[in-house]
């Protein structure tokens, strides 16, 4: 994998010294989340889908149902443009105007490609199963041929994008410092809450391993 060259759509303009090029930065915001917005164009009306995806290598990828307008629109060729944000903390400034919050964000351009034959949209999914909870795939009833048939998976290699992000304590004038109100930063983590088992679970099925740690997911337990 390159880094990015910045483009005219891509370059980050509003505080510049924020965004960032390079591979291992986008793709270590990509590999922290696991839901991403995908915006697109119908009939000359914009629209946005949240959708779940997972990155391998220099591509991303993420799937739905083979009717989604979405999906259908998108495999044809039609230009795409995917974002992933985290929110890391609330910045408490001492005036309203430099409030802000830490965060970390990517927005990737480019088109997407349909996965057309039956063995690579089996091993797609497989490792988003086992992106998200490694070892379960496994355990899984096996996939019925009428499920991979309607089931549309889309990769789109990160060629055109760029990260933004925002760290630290927050940055006030000069002259406010002194003024009595408290300031810093609150962090903020996605937490998961005690397990909810199915009503129907069947008697005696532990617990598996992989939901002890989800920090993969930037979640933490």
């Amino acid at each position: 994998m390159t880094d990015l060259t910045p483009t005219t759509r891509s370059r980050v303009r509003r505080l510049h010294e924020r965004g960032r090029y390079d591979l291992a930065t986008i793709a270590a915001i990509l590999d922290a989340s696991f839901l991403c917005h995908v915006g697109y164009v119908i009939d000359g009306k914009p629209y946005v889908t949240p959708t779940a995806y997972w990155r391998e290598g220099d591509h991303v990828y993420w799937h739905g149902s083979s009717a989604s307008r979405m999906l259908r629109t998108l495999e044809s060729g039609a230009d795409c443009c995917l974002t992933v944000s985290q929110v890391d903390g609330f910045v408490l400034a001492r005036s309203a105007f430099h409030m802000s919050i830490n965060y970390r964000a990517v927005m990737l351009f480019g088109n997407a490609r349909k996965l057309e034959d039956e063995a690579s949209k089996l091993q797609a999914m497989e490792r988003f199963v086992e992106r998200m909870f490694p070892g379960r795939w496994q355990e899984l009833r096996p996939v019925h041929k009428q499920e991979i048939k309607a089931t549309t998976v889309l990769s789109m290699k990160i060629e055109e994008g760029s990260a933004k992000m925002r760290t630290g304590p927050p940055k006030d004038d000069e002259e406010d410092y002194t003024w009595p109100v408290w300031a810093g930063v609150v962090p903020v983590q996605m937490v998961a809450t005690p397990l909810v088992p199915d009503e129907r679970l069947a008697a005696g099925v532990p617990i598996p391993n992989y939901l002890a740690d989800l920090g993969h997911l930037g979640v933490k337990r």
